[in-house]
């Protein structure tokens, strides 16, 4: 096939092309800039010139392709709720491209979505309405493309996609450690993060695209729940740094913009997913991958921690 894929040079989009080109497909991925366009050339793929703003640029991407995988995102945390308009405007750009022709478009979603504090499943529907979570947009607009004749499908990613290059969540609770000087976690620890590594992720991209079903919601979830508290004892053991609770009425002053993220209680299940699509992830959990001296040697010059930083899941 020739998949034109979105946020193509980003953590888990440079893996998908990667995966894509090994499983003989052909790609042509979005570049905003010359870098991202050398680093896709590189890479054996094509170079389509656009970004998500330039709606144009995606519905001449998604017309010249035999399916569509949308990982790109603006990862800019103080303008949330615009950037998954954004997003919407983006998917229905592409689904509009595809309509009537049953041609595979995977959208990027996330487990936090759904069922806080209990197992959330893939036939978890998120909450619609005026107290919805922003990031809903995606699949709507997913189920919209759907409607309209497009093989759409959604693939939810944890809170942590971890692997080499990670500059997402777990990068920035070592900096927040390195900075306070203690790896902390909120209460009791026992809330729970869902994982997966980026080749794991990347692998099941594939197979949605290839495999997947009209309408499907697929969970990329390696690890089902890993305790906070676990993740602050690897990472204050690394640093060397004292692992301590937070009082929940102090968890915004030590963690910041961070503090919702630190107190999510997300576990989630893939159990659907692998029956439907066969996807086993064989690389290492998220725990045993942070506890190496790489995370945090590429985490050694981060000495301030601000929501722009945020570029993990998915771009």
């Amino acid at each position: 096939m020739r998949v034109f894929v979105t946020g193509a040079t980003g953590f888990i989009g440079s893996a998908i092309v990667q995966e894509l080109i090994a499983a003989g497909h052909q790609v042509l991925g979005l570049a905003r800039s010359d870098a991202a366009a050398k680093s896709l050339i590189a890479a054996g793929a094509e170079v389509h010139r656009g970004d998500l703003e330039d709606l144009e640029s995606l519905r001449s991407g998604a017309t010249r392709s035999d399916g569509v995988i949308h990982t790109a995102f603006i990862h800019d945390f103080s303008k949330f709720k615009a950037n998954c308009e954004t997003d919407r405007h983006a998917i229905e750009s592409l689904g509009g491209a595809l309509a009537g022709s049953d041609r595979p478009l995977i959208v990027t979603s996330g487990t936090g979505l759904v069922a806080s504090g209990r197992l959330a499943v893939e036939d978890d529907v998120p909450a619609s309405g005026p107290t919805a979570l922003p990031r809903v947009a995606s699949e709507q607009a997913a189920a919209s493309a759907a409607a309209l004749g497009v093989r759409a499908s959604v693939v939810r990613l944890p809170p942590s996609v971890h692997g080499d290059g990670d500059h997402g969540f777990v990068p920035i609770l070592i900096g927040i450690a390195r900075e306070k000087g203690v790896s902390a976690y909120v209460g009791d620890g026992r809330n729970r993060w869902p994982a997966v590594h980026r080749l794991d992720a990347a692998h099941l991209y594939r197979l949605a695209l290839e495999q997947g079903s009209a309408g499907a919601r697929y969970h990329a979830v390696a690890d089902e729940g890993v305790r906070f508290r676990d993740i602050a004892g690897v990472i204050g053991r690394h640093l060397n740094v004292p692992v301590a609770s937070v009082a929940p009425a102090e968890a915004a002053n030590h963690f910041g913009w961070f503090a919702h993220f630190a107190t999510i209680d997300n576990p989630a299940s893939s159990e659907r997913t692998r029956e439907l699509l066969g996807w086993q992830p064989k690389e290492p959990g998220l725990t045993s991958d942070l506890d190496r001296p790489r995370y945090f040697a590429l985490c050694s010059e981060r000495p301030g921690v601000h929501r722009s930083d945020v570029q993990s899941i998915r771009a």
